[in-house]
């Protein structure tokens, strides 16, 4: 009895200790968590590229509310409801000839917004000598890294919702479109997305903060990657797919099932691409298949829009994947971080 009791008094003090660290620990990353969004949203920076997103969004939402405006016309005379659903997400994703709708917009220049909040977050601190006052300080280490991920995070979730209630304000109260409850589920699931989508590119960015010791280098590295992939992995996809089956021998159209699907499997692997696929689905109830679909499965199916839990699970393996590229670049830059030699 007498030795329980000495064990007992043993872990107390042990368990106490413990949850002193993780008190500290907790305090040390809110500090530095509220420290690194200030920065972000007091930066110029911040509201440069905010108002670059603000500007082409206007654009697009103007060229979106003249055509919904003539849809809504030529709808309200037709006898079939289906026409009148769903005009309110138009806002999204129609634009005009001569501008682009509000996801190209956020498919192209997100990563933009992510990669100058992230270029820079490790490396200028260290080039300016504050990264090893900070590590000195009696805070865990890998509370700086998570810190400044988090606050960058949060940063573009702002920005992307701010965007995506400032058009649905206006297409309120110019259009007097009301949307429903499916419309605004499918709203805020693209505007989840477009989030993760970008703080992607913001990882990404960190990463190579962390691994090169300039901030040129690594803003350089990030958009040679975003380059690449939104201009030059649709021809480079097209351009293996053509070698492997080419369509324009003998062989040609029982190589062209295969080219298609090659072509569209390589083109997956971009995220400018699996973005770009997903909110049309999501934003576009009318669209009912990511792929060639045979007759067989057309035959007997019902000619109407998807629910939004079906088109959900249409495009669950793209969100998912972007999830996991986001975490996958964010727990490199954590490693690399954890490993790499802070001196003063």
């Amino acid at each position: 009895m007498e030795k329980r009791n000495l064990s007992d008094s043993g872990a107390a003090p042990e368990k106490k200790t413990g949850e002193r660290r993780l008190s500290a620990a907790r305090s040390s990353f809110g500090a530095l968590y509220r420290k690194e969004l200030s920065d972000h949203l007091s930066g110029f920076r911040f509201y440069l590229i905010f108002g670059i997103l603000l500007v082409v969004s206007i654009a697009s939402m103007s060229g979106a509310i003249s055509s919904i405006r003539s849809a809504a016309t030529s709808s309200s005379s037709s006898t079939d409801t289906a026409t009148n659903e769903f005009l309110f997400l138009k806002l999204f994703t129609t634009g005009s000839s001569s501008i682009y709708s509000f996801t190209t917009f956020i498919a192209f220049l997100g990563p933009l917004a992510g990669i100058t909040l992230g270029f820079d977050l490790v490396n200028s601190e260290m080039n300016q000598g504050t990264m090893n006052r900070l590590v000195a300080q009696p805070i865990y280490r890998d509370s700086v890294i998570n810190a400044k991920f988090l606050a960058g995070f949060t940063a573009i979730a702002m920005m992307i919702f701010a965007l995506g209630f400032m058009i649905t304000g206006v297409g309120l109260v110019v259009v007097g479109l009301q949307p429903g409850i499916e419309e605004i589920a499918r709203l805020i699931v693209f505007l989840i997305y477009a989030s993760v989508y970008t703080a992607f590119w913001m990882g990404l960015a960190m990463l190579f903060s962390v691994l090169c010791r300039h901030a040129a280098t690594s803003a350089l590295a990030s958009i040679a990657i975003w380059l690449y992939f939104s201009l030059f992995s649709s021809l480079v996809s097209s351009g293996i797919a053509n070698l492997l089956y080419p369509t324009s021998d003998i062989n040609g159209y029982s190589n062209s099932l295969a080219n298609y699907k090659l072509a569209l499997g390589l083109q997956r692997l971009s995220p400018y691409y699996l973005f770009g696929e997903s909110s049309s689905t999501i934003l576009n109830p009318s669209v009912r298949a990511l792929s060639i679909t045979s007759s067989s499965a057309l035959s007997g199916a019902v000619s109407s829009y998807l629910s939004f839990g079906q088109s959900l699970l249409l495009v669950w393996p793209h969100l998912t994947v972007i999830l996991a590229m986001t975490l996958i670049v964010f727990a490199v830059s954590y490693v690399c971080f954890m490993r790499r030699e802070i001196r003063a």
